[in-house]
Parts: structure tokens; sequence; C-alpha cells
């Protein structure tokens, strides 16, 4: 290292000013030649190497040594420059000392260090146009090198021709054109060259062939699955509330409604555990994202909590976490964008790429917001994975609204539909349709003690209003004229201190009550009446559960999202003949009454007779924390929807039918012979198939003989064979893609296959066909579940 003190620096200044401009630009000349050459070479040999780009060949630059020496010998020369110049400063110094003694002496003593100071910038412009020449020797083969490599570069980076890759070529000219519309490209090492396009569509994506001289272990190396766990049920719930996190109010909704049903959820956890006999559980890893909370979808139910918003929908999540928890499955829960992002691997960028590592969860529970923000940030690895879904889905989707080309060819496109999942991963708050999954919720259930404290409590003339909201009282006078006749009135209305209750003067309102406050009102409550909305909400269940007796209006015509607002744009056409159907079908009298409310006489009437009934509480088995546990773990052991092959093609190659002919030739039996796939699930033998009568959709048609319509087993009926087993004259046999097939049509004698299994539905009639349809029993109690399901 060199030092300068400050009389050195002095001395240089003064050497620079006292020589003559012809030497000074001699040796400027000289100096920065080596800067420049210093640079040059310097970026040469400190740049990143060839092989440093996951885009192009490796390859070690020669004459390396050589190259070292060379830059040495520069930087010894350069040492040497500044010597002289030192040298060159001190003479100056002197000559100063002896400026006195007369101009030719101090001519004289300038005049021989310059002639020195020449020869030694020659010297040194002669060693660099040396070192020039030798460094042009190191960087010729260098260059030659690097021609050749681009040479075979562009040689093995055009887009092949390969008949298992036909996109490819198309690809790469999109890519050509778009690769800068998204930053995902970049970030995956796209660089707007050829080989750059065709390493990324090889080994990001899949739609070109591998390139021979990649290499191919890092690619070909799949990370290692990790060993299975076995799931273990949970008592304590601290950890999942801490999961759950806070900051909204819907978040504080979910964790106080866990923690005050913990020693049930407890309870039916080892209830459960003593049914399954030490059945081996293997430990899933699930991503819960709630897509209705997130900002980017507006979070609209988290600041109507505390006003009488809809809860249903918050509830139903906070016993989905709740079961999957104490069930033993590791959980993931998310309420942001950020957040999913972060869970999933999503690569930066606009959504196009896929997603950077495989998926490490093994289902994925959301909603349709989140349904539609996975599609829009997960690229191409949403239809890699979506199998992995399961959307909550309140009211339910049709497959014929469900398949995209179906319902845009059929007008079933709404706002809602259209995904080409499986029907049955879309899970749903009540029963609607068997073809989607019955995921449900839990009503607290009352032991034998409460039991016996809501019999003796109950007053035998009190009634509690369904609904929170004003605008559910509207227009409601005349009913509550009448019900105020019998019975004493009490509401739980949402209202502002400065604003008064708008229900009638002789409405007991409590306004919006915190749930354990609300269940002490239901439990000395007569009656709960409902006023024909919120549709199919949990209240109602609560109620019965605290007994109490459930009205209800009966619409004529039945609503559905032909003729109301409400469900229009919904992906269902279920005809909806309450304000809740499950409590009308599945509980009935004595718990649930529903009359005509716009008959005056009839609503008296049943008013009457209610004050006259004495019930206990109910609740039915499938809502109970036990109830809920038993179905999610038959859904997570048993529903498979990204192993399970297809069905056949319906067509002459489609083997027989599994079943026989019922003795009483009414219905087909599965035969006793029947080979059964192993692992499948709903089993073979609880099936049975019947054909529906003219305008009988496949729901109604099952529950005539007591069963359930199960979509799961149509493929086995969709071939020619069944009928004929059925004795239905087909004069003629053809398959095309209807929602309501397979089906009869008469007159004609024509018998209809169906084209695509996703089309396969329970739901949907039409007075031209009769379908058919396959049926299944049912556990008592677990309508979800066939008696050998579990």
């Amino acid at each position: 290292m060199i030092t300068v003190n400050p009389d050195g620096k002095i001395m240089i200044r003064r050497c620079l000013v006292t020589l003559r401009p012809f030497r000074l630009f001699v040796l400027g000349i000289g100096f920065f030649t080596l800067c420049f050459l210093m640079t040059s070479l310097g970026g040469q040999f400190s740049a990143r190497r060839l092989g440093d780009s996951p885009f192009t060949i490796r390859t070690e630059v020669a004459g390396g040594l050589e190259s070292r020496g060379v830059l040495r010998k520069m930087s010894d020369l350069l040492e040497v420059m500044v010597k002289r110049m030192d040298t060159l400063a001190r003479l100056e110094n002197s000559s100063e000392l002896h400026r006195a003694a007369g101009d030719r002496h101090f001519a004289v003593d300038r005049s021989a260090p310059s002639a020195g100071l020449m020869e030694q910038i020659q010297a040194i412009a002669q060693n660099v146009s040396d070192i020039a020449v030798r460094v042009g020797g190191v960087l010729r083969p260098v260059l030659l090198l690097r021609s050749k490599v681009s040479e075979v570069r562009r040689d093995q980076c055009e887009a092949p021709s390969d008949p298992r890759f036909p996109d490819c070529s198309g690809k790469v000219e999109w890519m050509r054109a778009r690769w800068t519309s998204d930053p995902c490209y970049a970030f995956f090492g796209v660089d707007g060259t050829e080989c750059s396009f065709l390493i990324y569509l090889s080994e990001v994506e899949w739609f070109c062939p591998p390139l021979p001289w990649r290499n191919q272990t890092a690619a070909q190396t799949a990370p290692k699955a990790l060993p299975k766990v076995q799931a273990v049920f949970r008592s304590n719930l601290s950890h999942l509330l801490e999961l759950v996190g806070s900051g909204k109010e819907s978040l504080i909704f979910m964790k106080k409604r866990a923690k005050r049903l913990t020693t049930q959820w407890a309870l039916a956890a080892q209830r459960l555990e003593r049914k399954l006999g030490g059945a081996r559980r293997d430990q899933k890893q699930i991503l819960v994202h709630i897509g209705f909370l997130t900002e980017e979808s507006g979070d609209v139910f988290s600041p109507r909590v505390l006003k009488g918003g809809p809860l249903g929908e918050m509830v139903q999540w906070a016993d989905i976490l709740t079961a999957l928890y104490v069930l033993g499955h590791g959980l993931r829960i998310t309420v942001s964008l950020k957040e999913l992002q972060s869970n999933l691997g999503v690569p930066p960028g606009r959504g196009n790429c896929p997603l950077t590592v495989p998926l490490p969860f093994d289902l994925i529970y959301t909603d349709y917001h989140g349904l539609q923000q996975m599609k829009q940030h997960m690229g191409l690895s949403f239809k890699k994975y979506r199998c992995r879904i399961r959307v909550i889905d309140t009211f339910g989707t049709e497959p014929a609204y469900n398949h995209e080309e179906y319902a845009t060819l059929h007008g079933y496109r709404t706002n809602w539909g259209y995904w080409n999942l499986n029907p049955k991963q879309f899970m749903t708050m009540f029963p609607h349709t068997p073809d989607n999954s019955f995921m449900g919720f839990v009503s607290e259930e009352l032991n034998e003690t409460e039991k016996q404290l809501v019999r003796s409590g109950k007053a035998s003339n009190m009634a509690v209003v369904y609904g929170k909201e004003p605008s559910i009282w509207k227009g409601k006078e005349k009913f509550l004229s009448i019900l105020n006749k019998y019975m004493e009135i009490h509401g739980t209305v949402y209202y502002e201190s400065q604003r008064p209750p708008e229900v009638p003067a002789f409405v007991k309102n409590h306004g919006l009550l915190p749930q354990p406050e609300f269940q002490q009102l239901l439990r000395k409550a007569k009656l709960f009446i409902g006023f024909g909305f919120p549709y199919e909400g949990p209240a109602p269940l609560e109620a019965i559960a605290n007994g109490c007796i459930f009205l209800q209006s009966r619409f004529s015509p039945p609503h559905s999202s032909l003729n109301h607002e409400f469900f229009r744009g919904k992906p269902t056409s279920r005809e909806v003949f309450s304000q809740h159907p499950y409590a009308e079908n599945f509980i009935g009298k004595p718990h649930v009454w529903t009359v005509d409310y716009n008959n005056s006489e009839e609503f008296e009437a049943a008013i009457k007779a209610i004050l006259r009934t004495r019930v206990d509480p109910y609740l039915p088995y499938e809502y109970t924390c036990e109830g809920m546990l038993e179905r999610i773990h038959a859904y997570i052991q048993h529903q498979d929807f990204c192993a399970a092959p297809g069905p056949s093609p319906p067509g002459a190659g489609t083997p027989q039918s599994p079943f026989v002919l019922a003795p009483n030739a009414t219905h087909l039996e599965w035969a006793r012979n029947a080979s059964v796939a192993p692992g499948a699930w709903p089993p073979g033998h609880s099936l049975q198939a019947w054909l529906a009568e003219a305008g009988r959709a496949c729901t109604d048609a099952c529950l005539d003989h007591g069963l359930v319509c199960e979509p799961s087993f149509f493929p086995f009926l969709n071939s020619q064979d069944a009928f004929l087993k059925l004795q239905v004259p087909c004069d003629s046999t053809e398959s095309e893609m209807n929602h309501l097939y397979p089906a009869f049509a008469q007159p004609g004698q024509e018998c209809f296959l169906q084209k695509d299994p996703l089309l396969f539905s329970c739901a949907g009639a039409s007075t031209k066909y009769r379908r058919l349809c396959p049926c299944r029993d049912f556990r008592k109690g677990q309508v979800a579940l066939c008696q050998a399901c579990l």
C-alpha cells in the first residue's frame, strides 16, 4: 500500500505545474492507457461467466493463468510509474533550493531529470504496447470459443417438432411476443432469448420437451414425500385460537364460538375415537383460506357482525376450522391475499406462471371468493391442483352450472358457476342436493341436566321473532297483531342508541344479543317464528335444540332463481318451498310447523295448536359436534378427486352393469358376485337403481323410496345394459351432453346416455324424460353417509 504525506502531495502538485505541456501530455497518455486496459480487462475477467445464467451453456474462460499474469505485470508497471513521479517531485524540490544561483544553473538542473523522465515514459509505452499484444492473444481464443458456444446454442434452441408436444411452437411464438407482459417470467429466468423460452416451457411449464444439453438432474429430482403421520384427536383448542388470529370482528366471533363449544368438541372427539376403534387416520396438511374476509373481496361481513348482519357463514367457518383441528390435521389459516400467496408459493407478478414449489397442502378449504383469487394467482398450477380444493358453498352448485361449456350453451351461466370441478367438491350448509357434499355446521347440544332446566323454565306464551335486521319486520304487522293476541313477542333487532327500533310498540326488543344471551332467550321461549327471510340459516336449528317450536312460511309458488331476486344468479335451479326446507323435510312436526301466511285463518289455527303442543329439545345428529366430526372424517379419508379414474365412455365398449333386477322387478340391485373397485366409496352394495317418473328429479325419486341419490354411482348406470335389465325397450340409444341423462324418453322409446361425466346430476327434471337414478341407503341422522361409509 502506498501512502502519501502532506509534503508529498505538495511535491506532486508542484511537479505537475512545472512540467512542460508536451511532457505532461505524454505522461497522461501512458497513464490513461493503463487505466483503460485495466478497466477493460477487469470487466472481461470479473464479469459473470456464461454458465451462471440458467439459460446458457457453462463455459470456462481459456487462458485464465496467463491473463492473471498479464494483470499482475500491469499492476507492477503502474507502481513503477508512481515511484518515477515521486522521484520527479523530489528533483523539482531540489531545483528550487538552487534557484537563486542563476537561471543557467536552474535550467540545467531541470533538463536533466526531464530527459530521464521521457526515457521512462517511452519504456512504459513500449511495455504497454507489449501488454496489448499479449492481451490480444489471450482474448482471441476466448472470443472464438464464445462465438462457437453462441452458434451451438442457436442450433439447440430452436422449437422442436415433437408430436408429443404439439403446442410447443405456438407457445414459443407467444413467449416471443408477450414474455415481458408478466414479471413472473423474468423471475423464472426468461430473458428474451430462444433458449430461455424453451427452458421455461420445458422445465417450469410442460409445453415443450426437455432440451438434451440441459442438466436434467435438478428438474427430475422431486422433493421426497414426508413420512405419513397419524392424526391424533385434539381436545385443547388454545393453539387453534392462535391460528385464527384477530384484527377482524368476524375472527373474534369465530374464536368466541370455538372457545364456548370446547367441551362439546372434546366429548364428541372421545366418542368418535371409540367408534372408529383405533383405525389409522393419516394426518393431512390443510390450508383454509376464507376469501370473503379478505380486503380484496370487500370483507362486508366483519363490519356487520356487531350490527345484526348474517352470521351463518361465520358460524359454519368457525365449526369447520374447529372440526379440522380436533380431528388432528395440520392447519394453516389465511384471511388475506398476501398470506395466501406466501403459503402457496406464488411467484411475483400477475399470476400467469405456475407455483415456485409443489403445493405443500393435501387439501384446501375456501369459498367462491378464495377460489377466484387462487385461479388468478396460481397460473397453470390451478388446473393441476384444483382437485385438492373444497369450496364451502352455502346454497350449492349444480352440475349444469358447474360445467362451463354446457352452462354457456344452455343458459346456465352465472357469476358463481362454470368451474368444471367435481360437483362433490362443493360443500353446502344443508343437504340441498346430493350432487354436492353436505358440510353443515354445529348447534349447541344440551345435556340431560340442561334439558331438564329448559323443560321447567319454559314460558307457555313467549315468542321470539327470527330476524335481527329491521327490514325483515316491514309489512308483517298483520301476522304480528294475530300473534300478539296469544303470545308475548320478543325481538333481537339491532338499532343505534339515537334511533328507536323499527318494530311495533308491543314487541319487547332486546337489541342485538351476544350468542350466550340469545341462547338463554331461546330456552325460555315457546315459539321461534320466521317471516320468510333469511333463508336456511342456523338459528332455527338452535331454537329447536333449545326446546322451541319453529313456525315458518310456506312459499307458493316456490322461490327459485326464476322468480325471486335473492336466488337470481346463484348456480342452482332448486325450488325452495319454505323458509327452511331442511327443517320442514328432515325434522317436521311437532318441532317444525309450515303454514301459508297468506291465509290468516290457517296462521291463527297454527298458533293455537302450538300453544297446546309440548316438545323437548331436539337436535339432529348430523348437526352435533360428533356428527360433523364423523362426516368430515369420512370425507377426508375417502374423497379423492385427484386419483379417481373417470368412468368409461358410453357405448358398445362399456362393460355390463353390476346389477340384477330385484325380485319384485321394480328396480336394480347390486349383484352379490359383482366386483367392486378397491377403495371405491361409497361401497357399491349400498346402491339401488330406480327409473323415475316423468318430470321427477332423481333427488325426489330416491327420497320417495326412503333413499338418497348418489351421483358417484351414475357411471355404473350409464349403459344400455342397465336399461335392458330394467326391461326398458330402447329402440335407439344415443349419448349426448345433458344433465338429465341417462334417461328414457317417451314417446319414441329412445334411451339417452351421458357423454360427459361432469354432468352426472341428481338435480333436474323434465316431463319428456324418465331419469335413471342411482340411490343409496344412509345412516340414521347422517344423510351424507351410507350405512357402510364410515
